[in-house]
């Protein structure tokens, strides 16, 4: 069994601490912070890369991607070829009171279409300011930064191929 008021010391010590610590405040508007390189800010559309295949919008736990499309057909280049389909996005919004960031769209995404942007800057004065369009989405491209270098170390052999290389040997 310890002693009474143990706890109450250690407490006070770490607040004694603290207190003889000098405040660390940013001072946010006039000096913008230091943001780790892959920080999540806001979701960019690369437009181009989008097919309105809707993965995003189902995958997303609470429906606040909005997508609209309209199907265009190309005509047969050739006596034996049909005519191709392609859908076209009209439409692709993002509501931003609603989302959680949580990464889930970005994830589904099997065309690279959308990103993380380390932008947290689009604060509104009306909520419903906050769904944004794909031109605004499209802005904040140019704030992704570069994909992370493929380490340059030495790549293991899997295990199944030294295996597999330890047996051919045994044969010949």
């Amino acid at each position: 069994m310890g002693l009474p008021g143990k706890g109450l010391v250690e407490g006070l010590k770490v607040t004694a601490k603290t207190l003889a610590r000098r405040s660390v405040t940013e001072q946010y508007p006039d000096v913008q912070p230091e943001l780790p390189p892959r920080s999540r800010g806001v979701i960019a559309l690369m437009e181009e890369n989008c097919t309105s295949c809707m993965l995003c919008a189902r995958e997303c736990p609470s429906w606040c991607i909005y997508i609209d499309s309209h199907t265009e057909t190309a005509p047969s280049v050739g006596e034996q070829a049909r005519e191709r389909s392609r859908n076209v996005l009209d439409r692709f919004a993002i509501d931003f009171s609603l989302c959680m960031y949580c990464g889930i769209c970005i994830e589904a995404c099997p065309f690279d279409a959308l990103f993380w942007s380390p932008e947290f800057e689009y604060a509104e004065t009306d909520i419903r300011n906050l769904t944004h369009e794909k031109d605004r989405l499209r802005d904040w491209m140019w704030t992704v930064p570069a994909p992370q270098p493929i380490d340059p170390g030495p790549a293991s052999e899997a295990s199944e191929a030294s295996e597999a290389s330890e047996a051919s040997e045994d044969e010949a």
